[in-house]
């Protein structure tokens, strides 16, 4: 009883210890392949394979990345992510573009009363501008007079003037900065227009597969 015993505990020993031991595979840096139950400490982050006792790969240890390496795959990443955002955003603007837009009438309708209104803030600028004008050269006008009649002219005709012309010269840069405006204005809803064009053709393309799949 005792034998039987004890070649049972020895059978479990000799299974722990072929459990326990362990085989790998690795590559040395001359690119030559070796297989043994310890890896040299140079190679444990260059990746190798755990193998089972019949050889095959249970487990694959990637090689540890190089700190080049690590920046490439943070500058993929966040190449990706841009890219995802950039997707999502034009998916939002053409769900916003359906949405709030029924037909390319429509789109022309807003584009034309944004631009009208522009227009009027222009028109209203050269209006203040042409009036300041005006003055400026009737002051001129007077100043002139006075000089000519050897007397000395007012501080106050000349603060006017400075006054007229700084006026002048603020409504002539809002005159640009809105014929600009109008510019970006039209330019965008023409990019809306064309993109609104495409959609609907997909919008439709879609519905005709699916009534052609139905046999309607």
């Amino acid at each position: 009883m005792k034998l039987k015993i004890t070649g049972v505990i020895l059978l479990l020993i000799s299974l722990s210890f072929s459990i326990q031991a362990k085989m790998y595979k690795w590559v040395d840096d001359e690119g030559q392949m070796h297989f043994g139950d310890r890896i040299p400490a140079q190679y444990l982050k260059k990746g190798h394979d755990e193998l089972s006792d019949r050889g095959v790969v249970i487990k694959r240890v990637q090689a540890a990345e190089t700190e080049e390496e690590k920046a490439a795959r943070r500058a993929l990443e966040r190449e990706r992510k841009k890219q995802e955002m950039a997707l999502r955003k034009k998916h939002q603007r053409d769900r916003v573009l359906l949405d709030t837009y029924t037909t390319e009438r429509d789109l022309e309708l807003a584009r034309d009363a944004r631009i009208e209104a522009v227009d009027s803030q222009v028109q209203l600028a050269n209006s203040i501008i042409e009036d300041s004008n005006k003055k400026i050269l009737a002051l001129d006008t007077k100043i002139n007079a006075i000089k000519s009649s050897g007397r000395d002219v007012p501080k106050d005709m000349y603060v006017q003037r400075e006054r007229l012309q700084q006026q002048m010269k603020l409504h002539t840069q809002m005159a640009a900065k809105h014929s600009k405006r109008r510019d970006e204005i039209a330019t965008q809803f023409n990019g809306y227009i064309k993109r609104f064009r495409v959609l609907k053709a997909e919008q439709k393309a879609r519905r005709e597969k699916i009534l052609k799949e139905r046999g309607q």
